[in-house]
């Protein structure tokens, strides 16, 4: 075993004692609560008592290197306007949920990572050649879920635009389906995991012109600096024996899917 192996198997011991006390009693003494997206094809879905996913993916594999299997795992759901909250009132351990890093957020909660690096793009109906990119969104019906970056990103650069907040993205593809809305804007990974859906195939289509850069990270609560950079590890390891692409391949591939520029990242020095 190489000197790295050795470093992360005495960081996730380690890390492993310090969640005992956090994680719930119920199914062993490591157990972790981890919020991740129920309505989100290829990141994050609850399906009956399964839950599949890249950020299920990553979050398992994870824990896992903290020294948490995958069957003492509690999966919350975590709304995008509802992150901060679970994590700053101990209701989850670390949130893995397509949750970009930004500024804003950092003041009230940490990030490990990145693991993944997006890009905020536009899904309409497969016959609407009317919408390119953001530029052509002035007084049009765009729908995005409230909380999220997608649409602040989108208020200030359309300011024309007709914005409706849903609760999740479900709610938001369902109305572009039905024609209640004309596009849906968030991530690119978001957008093609519907798109590639049963129900949907050949019905919708990413526009494919991104207009901003998403970082993904591990949202975990505030001043936990040493649990960051044990995430970071984890994550870093995923990278290098191979479990990140697999991850990606198996989870966006069937939607034509296609990591941009950045991937896999590197995660950021802990503060």
């Amino acid at each position: 075993m190489n000197i790295r192996r050795i470093g992360s198997a005495v960081a996730a011991v380690t890390l492993a004692l310090g969640l005992a006390a956090c994680g719930s009693d119920e199914g062993g003494e490591n157990q972790l609560r981890i919020g991740i997206k129920f309505d989100q094809p290829g990141l994050g879905l609850k399906e009956g008592n399964d839950y599949n996913g890249l950020d299920v993916d990553v979050a398992t594999y994870v824990a896992e290197q903290l020294g948490t299997p995958a069957e003492d795992i509690e999966w919350v759901q975590a709304p995008s306007a509802q992150r901060e909250t679970l994590l700053e009132t101990g209701q989850v351990d670390m949130i893995v949920a397509t949750y970009s890093i930004t500024d804003a957020r950092k003041e009230k909660v940490d990030f490990a990572g990145p693991y993944f690096i997006a890009g905020q793009d536009l899904l309409v109906r497969a016959d609407d050649d009317s919408i390119t990119g953001p530029e052509s969104l002035e007084g049009k019906r765009l729908c995005s879920v409230s909380g999220s970056t997608s649409a602040q990103n989108v208020q200030e650069e359309v300011p024309g635009v007709n914005l409706q907040e849903f609760g999740t993205y479900s709610e938001c593809v369902s109305a572009l389906v039905s024609n209640a809305v004309d596009a849906l804007t968030t991530d690119d990974t978001i957008l093609a995991g519907y798109a590639a859906q049963d129900q949907y195939q050949g019905q919708l289509k990413v526009v494919g012109s991104p207009f901003s850069e998403e970082l993904y990270g591990i949202g975990i609560q505030k001043g936990d600096t040493e649990k960051c950079e044990q995430i970071n590890e984890a994550i870093r390891e995923m990278i290098s024996d191979g479990s990140w692409d697999t991850a990606v391949e198996e989870n966006l591939g069937a939607a034509g899917f296609t990591p941009g520029e950045g991937n896999p990242p590197n995660p950021a020095a802990c503060a």
